[in-house]
């Protein structure tokens, strides 16, 4: 469940071709400050990938809802 919550969340991703040639910058929208840059487009998207999971990790610490990506949603009841 969590592996495919991931593989949709990176099918909405955007990126971008940076100026002059520096690499690649990439988001994923509905995922605010889920961002990475890369010299290479797989290197972004590498990145990206791990920035996603973080981002996943410390909003479950926090408590936040998680948004729905192609109507999948993950949501984590915390056990004591």
């Amino acid at each position: 469940m969590i592996q495919e919550y991931l593989n949709k969340a990176m099918e909405t991703a955007h990126y971008e071709l940076l100026e002059d040639n520096e690499g690649f910058y990439g988001n994923i929208p509905n995922a605010p400050g889920v961002w990475a840059t890369g010299e290479t487009l797989e290197a972004c998207r590498r990145e990206l990938l791990e920035v996603l999971e973080e981002w996943i990790l410390l909003a479950i610490k926090l408590g936040h809802q998680l948004p729905e990506f192609d109507g999948l949603s993950l949501k984590i009841d915390l056990v004591a």
